[in-house]
């Protein structure tokens, strides 16, 4: 890890009740302008006062990624990493990412996977049988969850979904962690019913979960250029919102390297502390960084303007200070690779993520990173710590001594 940080230091750089919002905070353009009040020197300052267990500012949030101070924002979050979680242990789970349909209507820019209604050639909606398969695999493998994501199908109503949940749930002891906040939208828009009719009866059909997908970043002018047709800011967090009163966690992500400031990074991640705040129902925080293949989007950023695995350290670094309400941080070895994935764990994160029996989505954006358990076990006794496999929310499933 010291030989990779000291190379990075060369490397380049819903409902109308729930939409209000936030109150009294600085927006991207006000942040810009308090962190330039910063100067270099106060990075110091900034990490102490973390440390001490003080919040930091958005501005402050702001002037740690402007710092470029990958190793000392680095030792910093990886200490209150060791706070939050157990120091000698890093978690994992064994799941199965399955996308039930490529079809959607929503065709944002950042998306290779998708196919438009209509598409008979490659579009897709897997059949109950295939589905069934994928999970007895799954299950066979020592898997506990199953990560279930599709597009927005003009066809499927929350008659569908209910029926397809339950139907797993008969047949497979499995979590269902499925669904995410636009997807949860489009149903409900679909089916005429509010987001919380909606939630509740997927929730009573077997719905366990919600992962935070479809955030990107949670400013609606970044959201208008990638994604016009999507959920808009307001509207995921009122999914989230409703998902949390009635007591099902989720998860929060984060896509980031393309058309959004660093400052609307940061305030995409004070949308997620906030409402953190609000309802405690995030479990944890996982972001990436933008893949720039097949897709429209590319076109929009300059190949020298990606961001590099030093942006990706400190960006999660930051989160990790910033976000003090979240329990856990994930790496994402899926987009940076296994060896930036295990860096990442010296960075703030206490979680692999997912050994990911399938993924649809990323790979067809140009990476396709694979590991399996006994790569991320090794890895992780590689860095002197223990490895735990665990379920969707946390809890221990098996612990390598």
């Amino acid at each position: 890890m010291n030989e990779f940080v000291a190379q990075s230091h060369k490397a380049s750089s819903t409902d109308m009740e729930l939409q209000m919002p936030s109150r009294g905070q600085a927006n991207a353009t006000d942040l810009v302008a308090q962190s330039h009040n910063l100067s270099r020197g106060s990075v110091r300052d900034i990490l102490e006062k973390a440390l001490e267990g003080e919040r930091i500012s958005d501005d402050e949030a702001l002037a740690l990624l402007e710092s470029r101070d990958l190793v000392a924002v680095g030792r910093a979050a990886n200490q209150i990493r060791n706070r939050k979680a157990d120091p000698d242990r890093i978690t994992f789970i064994v799941d199965r990412n399955l996308n039930y349909t490529n079809i959607c209507h929503t065709d944002c820019d950042f998306c290779a996977f998708y196919r438009s209604p209509g598409d008979t050639r490659e579009g897709y909606l897997l059949p109950k049988p295939v589905i069934f398969k994928k999970i007895e695999e799954t299950l066979a493998l020592g898997g506990t969850g199953l990560l279930m994501q599709g597009g927005h199908h003009p066809d499927l109503g929350i008659d569908y979904y209910e029926d397809l949940f339950r139907s797993i749930k008969a047949r497979y002891k499995i979590h269902l962690h499925a669904l995410s906040p636009p997807e949860i939208q489009h149903i409900s828009r679909r089916s005429k019913l509010t987001l919380w009719q909606t939630i509740s009866r997927l929730r009573d059909a077997g719905l366990d979960s919600i992962p935070g997908g479809g955030g990107e970043i949670l400013v609606d002018r970044v959201r208008h250029e990638i994604a016009p047709k999507k959920t808009k800011t307001n509207e995921w967090l009122a999914v989230m919102r409703h998902a949390h009163r009635l007591g099902m966690s989720t998860t929060a992500t984060m896509m980031y390297g393309h058309v959004e400031t660093v400052a609307e990074r940061v305030e995409h991640m004070r949308r997620i502390r906030e409402l953190q705040d609000e309802t405690g129902g995030f479990r944890a925080f996982i972001s990436w960084t933008f893949q720039n293949d097949g897709n429209r989007l590319a076109g929009k950023v300059a190949r020298e303007d990606m961001p590099t695995s030093f942006d990706y350290l400190l960006t999660q670094a930051v989160s990790r200070i910033y976000l003090d309400n979240v329990p856990h941080i994930q790496s994402s070895w899926v987009t940076q690779g296994m060896k930036i994935g295990q860096v990442a764990l010296g960075f703030g994160a206490d979680d692999m993520g997912s050994v990911m029996i399938e993924e649809n989505v990323v790979s067809a954006a140009g990476t396709t990173h694979r590991t399996s358990t006994e790569e991320l076990v090794h890895l992780i006794k590689a860095l002197g710590k223990t490895p735990v496999q665990r379920d969707t929310l946390y809890r221990d499933v098996k612990v390598w001594n």
